[in-house]
């Protein structure tokens, strides 16, 4: 199944004249939710529907509670979880504290076969 996307155009303020450049984007087609997630878990095994609901809400929780412990999470097969944090800077050590934090992300890096997955990718433009 090919990755539909289609041209849009985006200004470049930064030059003069400004100009008009077209980029790819992915189309989507509908997503999946945690029902859906869990119906398609259970086909391919010899767990109920039921059973694989409660197991991925459980690894949610988790990876959750690993995060907020500081942890990395890894799954082999899907990639790593991790915490990063965005702040203002501070002139000295001693000034740097929780005040200078403004968010925090969960960063996301694939695993070598999801990369591999990506890589297998094809494509096809919609106009």
């Amino acid at each position: 199944m090919a990755i539909h996307f289609k041209m849009v155009p985006k200004k470049n303020i930064l030059v003069s004249p400004p100009q008009v450049k077209y980029y790819p984007c992915a189309i989507h087609k509908g997503e999946e939710d945690l029902d859906s997630l869990a119906e398609i878990v259970a086909s391919r095994s010899s767990m109920s529907k039921a059973d694989c609901y409660g197991v991925i809400i459980g690894l949610t929780e988790v990876i959750a509670e690993a995060l907020a412990a500081g942890r990395i999470v890894r799954i082999d097969s899907l990639g790593s979880f991790q915490i990063t944090v965005q702040g203002t800077p501070a002139d000295t050590l001693e000034e740097l504290g929780k005040a200078n934090i403004k968010s925090a992300k969960i960063k996301y890096n694939p695993s070598k076969r999801m990369k591999i997955k990506l890589k297998g990718l094809t494509y096809k433009r919609v106009r």
